[in-house]
């Protein structure tokens, strides 16, 4: 079994502290680069941005298999400047804007500090408060600091280790990218392993089209990190409506807003799982997505299914997981990979 120590966490620190924002993911392509080099067959930068690995089989016509995970995170573009160090934004992604007003963000290359600010509460009236604040109303103040038009921002939230959990802005899905990356460095023999580190999975799955399409795999995996909605209910009470649950384990996804998941690779996922006492649980069927709806349907279409760790507060200034569901979904994949053969995709 493979193990989580400090270079997979000054990994996993270093990815998470880069900027990254959709359509700009030059950071962390950068730093993926360098991780992969010596440990690859082939390495290319797809017309997109993506970082499309290959880690060929010792065996004649192994199968091929695609794992998925994306580079960029949720953010800003400067849309307008205003003068006076005052520019418009807005949001690349998904974000909720109530978490916005008062948070520090970074923005450009040198990653210059600026805040979004909004009517103080002193000014606001009653019936501005019974409403969330519109994107439209913030402003980002760069101080004496310059932007451009066109500019990435995003949240300055650091990495931080906190006993069993870690805490950072974009640990969706920068995990995902280090399990990747550890995969790759124990490929195992019986399979070609092709690894996409896809661009522009929050706003349309578009990099992990572009990767299937120039793989053609015989079946692709989606990793990721998924919302857990496993806070107590009021008074202490129990949840019994979660999707995920921090420290369960891995989530294998069945179904969700873009993919209903090959039921035959489900089954591998959760068999594999228990034979070799790694736990793991089920994401509940619900709303969301990953790079797995993109992959499907490429060219003649791909047996696809997701697996995401799970973490609290998605796109947010931070978000959380557990060290242990890191470390429990790399095992999975690395023991599943060494376990898959071209039978499981050949009949239904």
């Amino acid at each position: 079994m493979l193990s989580i120590g400090q270079p997979q966490i000054k990994l996993l620190e270093k990815l998470c502290n880069a900027m990254s924002v959709s359509g700009d993911e030059g950071e962390v392509r950068r730093i993926v680069l360098e991780e992969v080099k010596p440990h690859a067959d082939e390495v290319k930068v797809d017309s997109l941005g993506s970082v499309l690995v290959r880690k060929k089989s010792a065996g004649k016509k192994p199968l091929r298999v695609l794992l998925d995970a994306h580079m960029d995170e949720v953010g800003f573009m400067i849309v307008h400047d205003e003068g006076d160090g005052l520019y418009q934004f807005k949001a690349v992604g998904g974000i909720d804007e109530r978490h916005l007003p008062g948070k520090q963000v970074i923005f450009g290359k040198d990653h210059t500090v600026g805040v979004i600010g909004a009517k103080p509460i002193h000014l606001t009236t009653p019936s501005e408060l019974e409403h969330a604040l519109e994107l439209d109303s913030l402003r980002i103040d760069l101080g004496e600091g310059k932007a451009s038009v066109g500019d990435r921002a995003t949240f300055a939230t650091r990495f931080k280790r906190v006993g069993p959990s870690i805490m950072s802005k974009a640990i969706d899905d920068r995990i995902g990218i280090a399990i990747l990356i550890e995969l790759l460095k124990h490929a195992p023999k019986n399979i070609e392993l092709c690894l996409s580190f896809s661009v522009q999975e929050e706003i349309g799955l578009r990099g992990a089209k572009v990767a299937a399409h120039y793989f053609e795999p015989d079946l692709a995996i989606a990793v990721d990190s998924t919302p857990a909605r496993d806070l107590p209910h009021y008074e202490g009470a129990e949840n019994y409506t979660y999707n995920t649950r921090l420290g369960f384990g891995p989530a294998i996804y069945m179904a969700n807003s873009s993919t209903l998941d090959d039921p035959r690779l489900v089954r591998f996922l959760a068999e594999t799982a228990e034979k070799h006492k790694i736990k793991y649980q089920f994401r509940q069927p619900g709303g969301g997505g990953t790079n797995a709806g993109a992959i499907q349907q490429a060219r003649a279409g791909v047996p696809v299914v997701s697996v995401s760790v799970p973490h609290r507060y998605t796109h947010s200034p931070v978000s959380i997981s557990r060290v242990e569901d890191w470390k429990n979904t790399l095992n999975l994949l690395h023991v599943a990979l060494q376990d898959v053969t071209p039978s499981l995709v050949k009949s239904r």
